[in-house]
């Protein structure tokens, strides 16, 4: 009776490991098919495609082993030549990643808020002494965080910025990746900490809380 379970329990192994295997041989996130609206035109090239919408253009760099067809009308799939090599894999699913991310930036853009937590924390958008140029927007963010000085930092000319409260900032941007690196610029100016929460929180993050041990 052992045996025969010991002889089940390996043959159950081996299924799993030659299906996890081959499963591996393909991307999830690459095979997927983009549908984007006629208001998109994509013009690929030998090492970029070309991402055209009514908000601008941008450019998605591309891999000679990269392939693009359109297998219907406004759609778009990426295949690579050989997906058994894992650097074709992993810029299978990323440069995938990277045009429907640029599509989304080119129609509608970008959104992610930026709360100020803690007391007497504030932010206020105001004109910047040094006006516009060298990537500045003539624009700054004059915050207060808890120290016992103003904090100033220069918003770039390809970000737009509310602040509907004092406590909260929008972020508005066409391409993600530079969202995602002001937003983590201003978050760098005071991270929350761990024990009451206090800080600059971007989006839907969570901050893990400690507890205070007692003597």
């Amino acid at each position: 009776m052992i045996i025969r379970w010991q002889a089940e329990a390996r043959q159950a192994f081996r299924s799993f490991h030659s299906s996890a295997v081959a499963s591996g041989l393909v991307s999830n996130i690459g095979k997927k098919p983009i549908v984007y609206p006629p208001t998109v035109s994509l013009e690929p090239t030998p090492t970029a495609v070309s991402v055209k919408g009514p908000l601008g253009e941008t450019f998605v760099p591309l891999h000679p082993f990269l392939k693009l067809s359109n297998p219907a009308p406004n759609t778009l799939s990426v295949a690579v030549e050989n997906p058994k090599e894992r650097k074709q894999r992993a810029m299978w699913g990323l440069t995938r990643t990277l045009i429907h991310n640029a599509i989304i930036g080119m129609t509608e853009g970008f959104t992610t808020p930026v709360y100020l937590v803690g007391v007497g924390y504030r932010a206020a958008l105001e004109a910047d002494p040094r006006g516009k140029g060298e990537g500045r927007s003539g624009q700054r963010l004059n915050m207060k965080l808890g120290f016992s000085h103003s904090v100033f930092i220069s918003v770039p000319e390809h970000i737009k910025i509310e602040v509907p409260q004092p406590t909260k900032i929008v972020l508005y941007c066409t391409d993600k990746h530079k969202l995602g690196l002001f937003a983590a610029q201003i978050r760098s100016l005071r991270p929350p900490e761990p024990y009451k929460g206090k800080g600059v929180i971007v989006g839907n993050e969570r901050v893990r809380m400690k507890t205070v041990k007692k003597k």
